[in-house]
């Protein structure tokens, strides 16, 4: 049998339960064991899950982690930091982050840097009638397949102003929700838009002070609870109103997040430390990638690698001149960072890697929605 099927099976705690039975036992004929032959005992089988011995532990964690690469077989990874307080921090010790695995495990990865070397692939879902968009992780080549929910986000009007709330749950879609992790706002004309993290980005961040940035309209709640939601990042849509430099234009400035974690961060001196909040101000600075004409098709072209299948004016593909992750900070203008486009009426393909997170990339593409007589 397989150690994943031994893990599975009752048969620990069928174990534990004998085990505590012939304590039981022992102390109702009055018999008291003796302290060493109990202590051998304890190290040999425990007496829970939580006193399990820390190699094999690691053991059953490290074998789980590895043959569960995809979802949904990952829930049992998830699983298995739900057990208890000890298995959980033996969990994250273990359970690398995405852009050292490229996996997308915990909510927290959400906010972390995508994989370096090939991209995520994700897909969202639009519902026109509810203003809702659904983003899922791909777990198949087809662009039928929902896949595993990551967030969701809904346009509300605000007079002249629109907003995107986004969610952990894609049925409680509000600013006072546990499940709430930003919200994007765009100004009168729809062409800049300001990205909003519910966390602050970096130690010492402070929230934003304007009024629209805010989660309540009255007093805090909960101390627990940020009042304020952090600015970490902008996108701007370039006027074209003589409809004479061809698509869209799109400008991204980022606070993105760091890629450099290790297991001994922790361990760092408050020199490093204060050189890596220093960093983490910097921001990531991304522009479209422009397209070329083709003279047979009479269109603007991108090679979207099969990623993309309808023509649209949404469809773009996002580059790096300044990357705070990268040496020397500047960025790669070859190498696509994200690209979105349409692939059915209401579907659309959402691809990103390092250093955006899921939740900006999410959040870049929602601006592409909506109509910009000016930039079009």
């Amino acid at each position: 049998m397989s150690l994943r099927k031994v893990f599975r099976s009752r048969k620990f705690s069928k174990s534990f339960k004998e085990l505590r039975g012939i304590e039981e036992d022992q102390g109702k004929n009055g018999i008291v064991p003796d302290s060493e032959a109990e202590s051998d005992k304890v190290a040999a089988y425990g007496t829970s899950w939580s006193t399990m011995l820390p190699e094999l532990l690691a053991e059953i964690i490290q074998r789980v982690d590895v043959s569960e690469d995809r979802w949904p077989n990952r829930q049992n990874v998830v699983a298995c930091a739900c057990v208890c307080k000890r298995w959980r921090d033996m969990t994250r010790e273990i359970v690398k982050s995405p852009s050292q695995s490229g996996k997308i495990t915990f909510p927290s990865c959400l906010k972390q840097p995508g994989p370096q070397d090939l991209p995520h692939h994700c897909l969202i879902k639009r519902n026109k009638k509810t203003s809702t968009f659904y983003l899922y992780l791909s777990l198949t080549p087809s662009f039928t397949d929902k896949g595993k929910f990551l967030l969701a986000a809904r346009r509300y009007r605000h007079g002249a102003h629109s907003e995107y709330i986004i969610s952990l749950d894609a049925d409680d879609l509000s600013q006072g929700s546990n499940a709430y992790v930003g919200k994007l706002s765009s100004d009168f004309l729809g062409t800049n838009f300001t990205i909003y993290d519910s966390q602050p980005p970096h130690n010492g961040a402070k929230p934003s002070s304007c009024r629209a940035s805010r989660r309540f309209a009255s007093k805090q709640i909960s101390p627990q609870v940020p009042a304020g939601n952090f600015e970490v990042g902008q996108v701007s849509y370039k006027f074209n109103l003589l409809k004479s430099r061809g698509p869209r234009r799109m400008i991204c400035s980022l606070r993105c997040p760091g890629s450099g974690e290790t297991s001994d961060s922790k361990s760092l001196d408050s020199q490093k430390m204060n050189k890596a909040e220093s960093a983490a101000s910097g921001c990531t600075v991304l522009r479209n990638k422009a397209p070329r004409w083709h003279e047979h098709l009479q269109c603007w072209c991108l090679n979207f690698h099969g990623r993309v299948t309808v023509a649209s004016v949404k469809n773009f593909q996002l580059v790096a001149t300044v990357d705070q992750s990268r040496p020397g900070g500047k960025g790669d203008e070859e190498t696509v960072l994200l690209q979105f486009g349409k692939v059915g009426d209401d579907t659309f393909t959402m691809d990103y890697r390092q250093p955006l997170s899921a939740f900006q990339a999410f959040a870049i593409c929602l601006t592409s929605f909506g109509t910009k007589l000016a930039c079009e």
